[in-house]
């Protein structure tokens, strides 16, 4: 079985390309995971990249951000490459099956921790908040109970 879960932070914005052949869109972005801290010792922090295609791609680009909290779904890929200097490079990455984007906004906007998506938001109770809902989808106007 081949599965992972992630929940991190982007390192930095999505890179999006598009493929030359069948036009599809693939992005690529870093999320930084800390590890659980043990008593004494280190605080750790994981950085795995995520490659994602198609139309969730190209939703990455335009509606993640450095910063944002996100829930990658996926699996593991390794590869490898030989670079300039002829060594062999050794890759792992997540490709992503399903994205979560765990706080919203457009790219320009950058959150500071308010307007979560699944979590409590600085604009008063969860759920109340309309202007962070992406296009076709809208937001609850009631207060949920839990």
């Amino acid at each position: 079985m081949n599965s992972v879960v992630l929940i991190g932070r982007l390192t930095r914005d999505p890179e999006l390309r598009y493929t030359a052949g069948s036009q599809m869109a693939v992005a690529s972005f870093t999320v930084a995971i800390d590890r659980p801290v043990r008593a004494g010792g280190e605080k750790q922090t994981d950085f795995p990249r995520v490659t994602v295609f198609g139309k969730q791609a190209e939703n990455c680009e335009k509606f993640l951000a450095k910063g944002r909290l996100v829930g990658v779904q996926g699996r593991i890929q390794t590869g490898s490459y030989t670079n300039k200097d002829g060594v062999t490079v050794y890759t792992t990455d997540v490709v992503a099956d399903r994205v979560e984007f765990l706080e919203w906004g457009d790219r320009g906007e950058r959150s500071q921790g308010g307007g979560s998506y699944g979590g409590g938001s600085q604009g008063g109770p969860q759920g109340s908040r309309t202007d962070d809902a992406p296009s076709g989808f809208s937001a609850i106007e009631e207060d949920i109970p839990f």
